[in-house]
C-alpha cells in the first residue's frame, strides 16, 4: 500500500509539473505582480498633467493676487465679464471668487471649465485657494509676522516603531507589515481555491472516465485521496519555493542599493524602517518558514474537503454548488483577517488564529506584525490535528462517493456515508 501511495503522489506531481500552464504561471505571475505594483508609479511618471489658463474674477480684491500657478496651471486676471467669456472658445476656464469668499469659501467660489478636470488639477486649485484665504484671515488679526509664526509652529511627527524581542529590539514598519499581510493572505486564498479545486476536478474527471474503478483495485480509497492531495500540494509548494528563490535573488541584488547613501539621507523614517525590515535575513527566513507551514496546513485541510466533494458528485456543475461549503470558511477567514489588521494582538485576532477553519488566513495576516511563539505553535498543532481528523472523516465519504454515479447526493446522504464503518 505504501508503494501504491508513493506511485499516486508521483503521478499527480509529475503530471502537473510538466504541464506548460505550470511553467508559464510560475514565470509569468511574479512578473505580472511586479508590473501591477509598478504600474501606478509608471502611469504617474509618464502621464502629462493637463495645462490650463484660468481667468480669475476676484470680487474680494484680496485673493487673486495670492494665487501662484505652476507649469500646468496659470492664473490670470479676467479681462472681460463672465458672460462674454463663457461664449469665448479660447477661454479654457473661469474662476469666479465671490465677495464673501473669505468668510464663506465653501459656497462662494465657482470654477467654469470646458470639460472635466483631473483630480490632481482640482487638488492644486483648491490648495491655492485655501492657502490664499488663510493668509487673508491671518492678516486680519494684525499680528506682526503671524504667518511666519504659524509656519514655525507646524510640526511633522513620524512614529518610529520598535518591537521588543527577547534577543534584541527590532525596528519595524507598520506600512510594510500591512502590505505583506495583505499580499500573503491573497496568495493563500488564491492557492487554496486553485489547487483545492484542482484536486476536486481531478477526482471528478477520473470518476467520469471510470478510471477509479481500476485504480481502487490496487490501492485503498483513503490512500488514493491522500496521494492526490499530497501530489497536488507538492506542486503548489514547488511553485511557492520557486517564487521564494526568485524574490530572494531579487532582494539580494537590490539590497546593496537600498542604503541611505544611494537613496538619500533625507529618506523618511518609515521607508528606512521598511527597508531595514525587508532586508533582515532573520525576519525573511522566519516569515517564509511559518508562512509555508500555515500554507501547507491550510491547503491539506481544505483540499481534503474538496476531495470529499469531488468524490460525492458526478459532474463539475454539482461540485460548484457543494464547493461553497469549502469556500465560505476561507472567505470568512479573509474577512476576519482584514478586521484584525487594525489590531493584530486583540482577543478576536487570537481566536480567529487558533480556529482551524480560519487560522491559516488569520496567521498569514498576523505574522508580519510579530506573533508570540506559543500562539504560532498552538495554531499549527490544532491546524494539523484538524487535518488528520478531516482527512479521516472525508476519507470515509470518499470511499463511498467514488462509486456513486448519476445521482446528486443530499447533505443527509453525505453525512450517512461518513458514519459508515
Amino acid at each position: 500500500m505504501a508503494n501504491a501511495l508513493s506511485l499516486i503522489i508521483e503521478r499527480e506531481y509529475a503530471e502537473r509539473v510538466k504541464r506548460k500552464s505550470f511553467i508559464i504561471t510560475t514565470i509569468v505571475v511574479p512578473i505580472v505582480m511586479i508590473a501591477l505594483m509598478a504600474a501606478p508609479a509608471l502611469f504617474m511618471i509618464f502621464s502629462k498633467p493637463e495645462s490650463k489658463t484660468l481667468q480669475v474674477v476676484d470680487n474680494t480684491g484680496l485673493i487673486a493676487s495670492r494665487l501662484e500657478g505652476n507649469d500646468d496651471i496659470r492664473f490670470v486676471p479676467a479681462t472681460a465679464p463672465v458672460d462674454s467669456m463663457r461664449g469665448d472658445e479660447a477661454v479654457e476656464g473661469i474662476l469666479v471668487i465671490g465677495s464673501d469668499a473669505v468668510a464663506n469659501p465653501e459656497k462662494s467660489i465657482t470654477l467654469y471649465t470646458r470639460g472635466s478636470i483631473s483630480m490632481v488639477t482640482d487638488a492644486f486649485i483648491t490648495g491655492q485657494l485655501r492657502s490664499a484665504v488663510e493668509d487673508v484671515r491671518l492678516e486680519r488679526y494684525n499680528i506682526p509676522d503671524i504667518k511666519e509664526i504659524m509656519e514655525d509652529v507646524k510640526a511633522d511627527v513620524t512614529l518610529k516603531t520598535i518591537r521588543i524581542d527577547k534577543d534584541e529590539d527590532t525596528e519595524t514598519s507598520t506600512g510594510l507589515s500591512y502590505f505583506l499581510s495583505l499580499a500573503m493572505d491573497m496568495l493563500l486564498y488564491m492557492f487554496i481555491l486553485i489547487y483545492g479545486q484542482m484536486v476536486m476536478t481531478s477526482i471528478i474527471e477520473e470518476k467520469t472516465n471510470r478510471v477509479l474503478e481500476i485504480v481502487v483495485s490496487s490501492a485503498r480509497p483513503f490512500d488514493l485521496m491522500l496521494g492526490k492531495i499530497t501530489g497536488v500540494g507538492l506542486v503548489a509548494v514547488t511553485q511557492i519555493l520557486i517564487w521564494a528563490v526568485l524574490i530572494g535573488t531579487a532582494a539580494a541584488v537590490a539590497t546593496p542599493f537600498l542604503t541611505p547613501e544611494t537613496l538619500g539621507s533625507d529618506m523618511p523614517d518609515e521607508v528606512a524602517a521598511g527597508i531595514s525590515q525587508i532586508t533582515d535575513p532573520g525576519f525573511l527566513l522566519s516569515l517564509l518558514l511559518y508562512a509555508l507551514l500555515f500554507f501547507i496546513g491550510g491547503f491539506l485541510f481544505y483540499a481534503s474537503i474538496f476531495a470529499a466533494i469531488g468524490s460525492a458528485v458526478s459532474n463539475v456543475q454539482d461540485a460548484s454548488q457543494l464547493s461553497t461549503i469549502a469556500t465560505m470558511p476561507v472567505i470568512i477567514g479573509i474577512i476576519g483577517s482584514m478586521a484584525i489588521l487594525n489590531n493584530p494582538s486583540s482577543a478576536l485576532a487570537f481566536w480567529i488564529s487558533v480556529i482551524p477553519f480560519t487560522s491559516p488566513m488569520a496567521m498569514m495576516a498576523r505574522l508580519p506584525y510579530g506573533v508570540p511563539g506559543w500562539e504560532i505553535a498552538l495554531s499549527l498543532v490544532l491546524l494539523y490535528l484538524s487535518f488528520v481528523f478531516m482527512i479521516w472523516l472525508c476519507g470515509k465519504i470518499y470511499r463511498v462517493g467514488i462509486f456513486m454515479y448519476g445521482k446528486k447526493p443530499t447533505l443527509i446522504e453525505i453525512i450517512r456515508w461518513a458514519r459508515y464503518k
